[in-house]
């Protein structure tokens, strides 16, 4: 290894540290091989590139294994209840709409008890950044089946196999309002970076779907292996967003697409609801 490329590895490692809670012991609460981790140093990297300030950054969350990343980095955070972080964010958001509001979430507490906080938030078309950690179960209560437990696959709650339709989250988001729509795994950790960085910097409600692994309950309980095998396993299924519009139904079984699957430029909440408050003061 050359001088360079240890200064180079040398800095990086200095911008996440700076980032991190100094009153915060490493390792985390996180099973060794967790996705969690990728994902926060992705969201590190996305906000030192924009150049923002921690202090221009708040973090909220809910209940669950992703939910405990405010807990490490150091912004301003909210550490709320099950499936409520999207309703605390958007009361952050509307209250200091210059902030950048980045709401940390996973597939049951956002889709299961704040599926309608979820829905509404797309709806409303509000400037948060909402990452949706994918890992298709209940990690940190006992490995339950979530709404995007596929089909046919295994948890503690469906031990001989789901038999109920799983959710796409990024197909609910668009349907639902939201103007920029992207999904990555954490596999794609580069790809994770970029989009993370366009979601944060877009005006209005932005969902990040993060595919992820949970080898502890999801991984043994359908057999997929250890953390190596399964982010091999994304990498397998993935398919640029450019390239699955070239294949077929078909082809595309088990795979799924990956980068921004949607963006549009719409009028966003805070600025509609700011003009009504400035229509009132004008006494139109």
């Amino acid at each position: 290894m050359t001088t360079a490329t240890k200064n180079k590895k040398s800095q990086k490692s200095s911008v996440i540290l700076d980032y991190l809670r100094p009153n915060k012991g490493m390792p985390s609460v996180w099973c060794a091989g967790c996705g969690n981790g990728i994902v926060m140093t992705a969201i590190i990297r996305a906000v030192d590139n924009l150049g923002l300030s921690k202090d221009e950054v708040v973090m909220a969350s809910g209940i669950g294994c992703s939910s405990r990343m405010p807990m490490y980095l150091d912004f301003s955070a909210l550490h709320t209840t099950h499936g409520r972080s999207l309703a605390f964010a958007t009361g952050v958001k509307f209250a200091r709409p210059e902030l950048k509001v980045i709401d940390i979430t996973g597939d049951g507490d956002a889709l299961a008890i704040g599926g309608n906080h979820f829905i509404h938030a797309c709806r409303r078309n509000i400037d948060i950044t909402a990452i949706l950690i994918n890992n298709n179960i209940y990690g940190m209560t006992g490995g339950q089946g979530s709404p995007t437990t596929p089909s046919g696959a295994f948890s503690t709650t469906t031990p001989y196999g789901n038999s109920e339709k799983h959710f796409d989250p990024c197909s609910l988001a668009k349907a639902a309002g939201a103007s920029f729509v992207a999904r990555t795994t954490v596999y794609h950790a580069t790809q994770m970076d970029t989009i993370i960085q366009k979601a944060i910097s877009h005006r209005g409600f932005s969902l990040v779907e993060v595919i992820s692994n949970c080898h502890t309950y999801y991984g043994r309980l359908n057999r997929m292996g250890d953390a190596v095998a399964m982010l091999n396993d994304f990498k397998n299924r993935a398919v640029p967003l450019a390239k699955s519009k070239k294949m077929t139904e078909e082809e595309m079984v088990g795979k799924f697409a990956i980068g921004v699957l949607h963006q549009e430029e719409k009028t966003e909440f805070c600025d509609v609801y700011q003009s009504v408050v400035d229509k009132v003061k004008g006494g139109k």
